[in-house]
């Protein structure tokens, strides 16, 4: 892709998702853009094999921007890095077009594997903040993983994962509506259904408590720890 080209699709992408952009002049100073910048650079002298040279332009890129990208990643087109501060792209990652990276973020390896070490990340896909996706597998288009998500195989297409590690709570061919790929609200709160999940296990034994006479009281109730409210909103989405 031309350097044209790719200055065009990365204004248009910045300003459309990041409402807080009030001229074209404040995406010179944003930390996506000038770290893509610099990739394209590192990446063509990766691809020469001049290491050294493209790890130092890696090198400054993530001091001024908090971004790490290996110069060896792949990264497709319209990348929307928003905030970015501690994202981390590894070697041999590969990134789909369109894809949404919020701060935080891990394209990593377990430290297990050779050669290709890092996930592969599909087009149209939104990782939300902290999360994790460590090993050589794929994410499929158009999946959302939850903030502090720890991914650790293969996602299908069309599919939300959530909790550590990271488990399937919605997927459907239906594709996502890329209106709503910025929604992190809609997404299950993973903090909030462990404590569910624990509160149900005391429940569970305060009832086995009172069985045995040993508990005085009402136990707790037993709760739908969001799996009913995840049919809701996807009657509502249908």
């Amino acid at each position: 892709m031309k350097l044209r080209e790719f200055l065009h699709e990365q204004f248009a992408v910045i300003k459309e998702k990041d409402p807080a952009i009030r001229s074209p002049l404040e995406v010179w100073l944003y930390p996506s853009f000038r770290v893509q910048l610099s990739h394209r650079r590192a990446h063509r002298l990766y691809q020469k094999g001049h290491f050294f040279r493209a790890r130092w332009i890696s090198q400054r890129a993530k001091h001024k921007t908090g971004i790490e990208i290996h110069p060896g990643a792949t990264i497709g087109r319209r990348l929307f890095i928003d905030h970015g501060a501690g994202v981390v792209i590894g070697e041999t990652a590969e990134i789909g077009d369109d894809v949404t990276i919020y701060q935080g973020v891990t394209l990593g390896g377990t430290g297990k594997e050779k050669g290709k070490r890092h996930p592969t990340i599909g087009d149209g896909v939104l990782i939300s903040t902290d999360a994790q996706i460590l090993g050589s597998f794929r994410v499929g288009s158009h999946s959302r993983i939850g903030a502090g998500s720890v991914v650790l195989s293969e996602v299908p297409d069309d599919c939300t994962v959530v909790g550590i590690p990271g488990h399937i709570v919605k997927r459907g061919n239906k594709r996502v509506d890329p209106a709503k790929m910025l929604d992190q609200v809609s997404l299950p709160d993973p903090v909030e259904m462990e404590i569910c999940r624990l509160r149900n296990q005391l429940a569970k034994l305060e009832q086995q408590l009172q069985e045995k006479g040993l508990f005085e009281g009402d136990p707790l109730p037993v709760e739908d720890c969001g799996h009913a409210k995840m049919k809701e909103r996807k009657k509502e989405e249908a």
